[in-house]
């Protein structure tokens, strides 16, 4: 897109012409983790003050979809994917497989570049993980949880996630 930005800019900042055009001209790319796996993480990397991951998810669900962090918000508020055709959806699980089929349609050379760990690795740590944590959690947090990201479990093919039962 000829117009130059800041890394600051926001989509909301253009008309919907300059939407367009812009859109029109980048490949469109979103990355799809569960919403449960991305507490997880979030809770983990320290970015939450909570003792412990009910106590975080208890934060979480104070917070709401306003006053939350980009780290656990639904990504169908974040990335809005009813509005933007994006030309790849890449679930994270099968991060390998997909990246590899994005770097080659992009001319780059795929066996270097793609993390070390396999998806099989990355799916069956996570699931030991969120059986964990998950068990942690009150019935009312569980059923509140799915409340709340039930337009991501909706969107996405995520139908192993604990939250979506």
């Amino acid at each position: 897109y000829h117009r130059l930005h800041a890394k600051e800019t926001r989509l909301s900042q253009f008309n919907r012409t300059e939407i367009k055009a812009m859109l029109g001209s980048y490949t469109k790319v979103l990355f799809v983790r569960d919403p449960f796996h991305r507490l997880i993480a979030t809770f983990l990397q320290g970015m939450g003050i909570s003792p412990s991951f009910s106590s975080f998810i208890q934060e979480v669900l104070d917070a709401g979809m306003h006053n939350g962090s980009v780290a656990w918000k639904p990504l169908v508020s974040l990335c809005r994917p009813c509005l933007i055709q994006y030309d790849y959806v890449v679930m994270f699980g099968f991060l390998r497989q997909e990246l590899g089929h994005l770097l080659r349609r992009a001319g780059l050379p795929a066996g270097s570049l793609l993390p070390e760990l396999t998806d099989s690795q990355v799916q069956w740590t996570y699931r030991w993980l969120s059986e964990q944590m998950f068990s942690e959690l009150s019935a009312q947090q569980k059923k509140q949880l799915s409340h709340f990201y039930r337009w991501d479990l909706a969107a996405f093919p995520l139908s192993g996630s604990f939250l979506s039962d």
